[in-house]
């Protein structure tokens, strides 16, 4: 695998690369739009909804983002268990390992749930789960699908209750599996640190639908009619964001060093993914 152009301080090294991709980024770059209308699209691996993904974009810059822009896990989730499950009532309810984004997509697609957010599960597990849990005489009948994403409130009670849906034949899916969350300018448990002690109890991954899920990718492409040999991933992880672009054949990829990944992982000469370029923040593609 050839190594990433580094392309910071680059102008005509910039100029290159963005003129091969169909997106708004060149667009953002020289601050004038061109007379070809381009668009960005962010899919996002974060649980939350669509909703408030656009209220942090216009509170934190000038971005203005129309829902439509937004492709993020739970979105995704959501979509794959509504039109690709298709799962037929009585049993097509959600056990909900997550918290209110999740919650909000599932609601847009019409898509029953329990457990997320519902306080009566922020507590210890008693004698008394175990027995009732053990019997089923606390497990709803219509769960059919477990959906786990990042949680703030895990505890013992809900993992052992997602575990009994899906012994009893739930499907087993995760919003995304990335171990960590940057933020703070530290790193925090992520959503794939939630699925992983499920993930251990039964011997197999859940199916994630963020990325680098190509689930995903197909989807995205499917609703907004992408040329991908003329799309770029732009991410700042290599496993996830950067093998997203990779195996989705995308036509490019970037990365941007203000996350998990740094210049020594783009350095490494043994490394199982890399980008095409990378920068050390997205402001230094501006022209």
């Amino acid at each position: 695998m050839p190594p990433p152009k580094y392309l910071t301080g680059d102008k005509q090294g910039i100029q290159d690369f963005l003129n091969q991709f169909d997106s708004r980024l060149q667009q953002e770059a020289r601050r004038h739009g061109g007379t070809k209308h381009r668009r960005k699209v962010f899919s996002l691996l974060a649980s939350l909804s669509v909703a408030t993904w656009r209220e942090t974009f216009a509170y934190r810059s000038e971005t203005s983002l129309l829902q439509d822009d937004v492709f993020g896990s739970s979105y995704s989730a959501s979509i794959y268990i509504s039109r690709i499950l298709c799962l037929q009532p009585p049993r097509n309810k959600v056990f909900v390992m997550g918290e209110s984004g999740i919650e909000a997509e599932l609601r847009s697609e019409s898509i029953p749930y329990i457990g997320g957010t519902d306080p009566s599960l922020r507590r210890d597990i008693t004698p008394e789960d175990f027995t009732k849990i053990a019997t089923g005489e606390v497990l709803d009948p219509d769960v059919g699908v477990v959906l786990v994403g990042l949680d703030y409130h895990m505890n013992y009670l809900k993992l052992s209750l997602g575990f009994a849906y899906i012994r009893q034949g739930a499907k087993f899916l995760a919003t995304n599996t990335d171990s960590t969350l940057p933020s703070a300018g530290s790193l925090f448990p992520g959503a794939g640190s939630i699925s992983a002690p499920l993930a251990k109890m039964l011997g197999r991954e859940p199916l994630a639908l963020g990325k680098p899920s190509q689930a995903m990718m197909d989807a995205i492409e499917g609703k907004f009619k992408l040329d991908r040999g003329r799309t770029c991933m732009v991410g700042d992880r290599l496993d996830t964001d950067i093998r997203f672009g990779i195996e989705g054949k995308l036509g490019g990829t970037l990365a941007v060093l203000t996350g998990v990944s740094k210049k020594d992982d783009m350095e490494t000469k043994d490394a199982e993914m890399l980008p095409a370029a990378y920068v050390d923040k997205l402001g230094d593609l501006r022209l």
